[in-house]
């Protein structure tokens, strides 16, 4: 994607930068160390940050953290991001926060310019996120829905969830240590919204944003407690998006335990899954061929690429393994097959958007489609029958590979026919899955 320069009319690359804010103290949380840096589920809470910044789609350019500046926990800290950069290629850069949360926003900006000093980043073509490492459950949709608002022309978004307390205003006057205030008026509640992050901006209204708080006194800036009221204070107008109830702020311990009992509830790992008194299986079923010799074609199976191997022929890139388990899942769902959903002849053709999808892209939105149905996925098992390739040194990895894709255990085995049939001539590859699925 790109944006015309400005005043130019040539187009110039869009960017999207991440800065994370995790210099916070967490004294609130009472664990005696900075708030990122808490366990979440036997991790810190920064590392469910990069968790979700793994499930985007379309990556960020860079990411910036922004961490406490004691050296134990830049370090540790600084750590994760160096991780997360290794295993995605996104350039990841630290630095330490400020004196508040403006400050430390601040800090981070001033490092993205450091950052792409020497680059072709544009302000006006660049989309900056600034998200709460404390609202570390926050699910990828919402990244994704403020970056398409902001590259969509708003520059400034925010996203947020309807109020359902009802809200009283109180007399500002009380004493500081008074038992009891004085309601003033109660507050309709319709049009209120409580906001969260990420917070989506126009790279170019941040710089005029921070340049607009240089010169106030400090207690008026101080009362702009994020860059959204900035914006506001500006006269800029500020565009909502859908929120997430799982983008709570962590902040006291009772927050840490929902954000705890989430994460158990929600992990196919973990012992603690839903009671399910009636599960519901589906067996899916797949045979490809192996393309002629004088076709050349790579082989695909198990989500895997197999280097120097004839590929199989059929749909999409002809993955037997994970195209038996779309169709287990569809099977146990009750919601047709394969060719219902992404159409009879060739995969793919009758949704654009899938053409030339692989095997596991497909097994991904089986899952979605599984799930949008209102099921949950408990597990599935696959094997496959052939006399080739040589399953046994990539069981882990292909597992990895598929269970990524469906959110939920899969595992895979392997057999051949003892030379019988098709399978045991080598023409081809035979693959039977069973999924487990439960309704919600």
């Amino acid at each position: 994607m790109s944006r015309p320069g400005a005043g130019t009319g040539s187009p110039v690359p869009a960017r999207r930068a991440l800065i994370v804010v995790a210099a916070g103290s967490g004294e609130r949380l009472g664990r005696g160390m900075p708030k990122a840096r808490v366990h979440l589920a036997g991790r810190p809470i920064l590392a469910h940050v990069f968790d979700r910044l793994g499930e985007l789609t379309v990556p960020f350019d860079a990411v910036i953290l922004v961490l406490p500046r004691d050296d134990a926990s830049f370090a540790e800290l600084d750590a994760l991001g160096r991780g997360f950069s290794a295993d995605t290629g996104v350039p990841v850069h630290s630095t330490p926060g400020g004196d508040s949360r403006s400050g430390s926003v601040r800090a981070g900006l001033d490092e993205l310019e450091r950052a792409v000093a020497h680059a072709d980043w544009s302000p006006a073509a660049t989309t900056v996120l600034i998200h709460d490492a404390a609202r570390a459950l926050t699910p990828q949709e919402v990244y994704a829905q403020v970056i398409s608002a902001v590259e969509s022309g708003a520059p400034a978004v925010v996203p947020a969830r309807p109020v359902t307390d009802t809200i009283k205003r109180v007399h500002p006057d009380a004493p500081q240590h008074a038992q009891t205030e004085r309601v003033v008026e109660t507050v309709p509640r319709a049009a209120l919204r409580a906001v969260q992050t990420p917070q989506g901006f126009t790279w170019e209204l941040l710089q005029r944003a921070f340049e607009h708080t240089r010169g106030m006194a400090e207690d008026d800036a101080e009362a702009l407690t994020d860059e959204a009221m900035i914006a506001e204070d500006m006269g800029v107008e500020v565009s909502i998006v859908a929120g997430s109830d799982l983008a709570v702020k962590i902040t006291t311990p009772s927050d840490l335990i929902s954000a705890e009992a989430h994460l158990a509830h929600a992990s196919p790992e973990q012992p603690s899954m839903p009671q399910v008194v009636l599960p519901r299986v589906g067996i899916g079923h797949d045979v490809h061929a192996f393309a002629p010799a004088e076709e050349p074609r790579e082989l695909w199976l198990a989500g895997l690429f197999w280097p120097d191997l004839q590929g199989l022929t059929g749909h999409s890139d002809g993955d037997a393994v994970a195209h038996a388990c779309c169709d287990a899942l569809f099977s146990a769902a009750g919601v047709g097959d394969l060719g219902v959903h992404f159409g009879a002849d060739t995969i793919g053709t009758a949704r654009p958007e899938l053409r030339g999808a692989s095997g596991a892209q497909l097994l991904a939105e089986a899952a979605r489609i599984v799930r949008a149905e209102g099921f949950g996925i408990g597990s599935l098992a696959v094997q496959f029958i052939g006399r080739r390739p040589k399953f046994g040194p990539r069981r882990a990895e292909a597992e990895k590979v598929l269970s990524g894709a469906v959110g939920a255990p899969v595992a895979i085995s392997a057999t051949t026919s003892d030379g019988l049939g098709f399978t045991g001539r080598g023409e081809g590859i035979l693959a039977t899955a069973t999924a487990v699925v439960y309704q919600l």
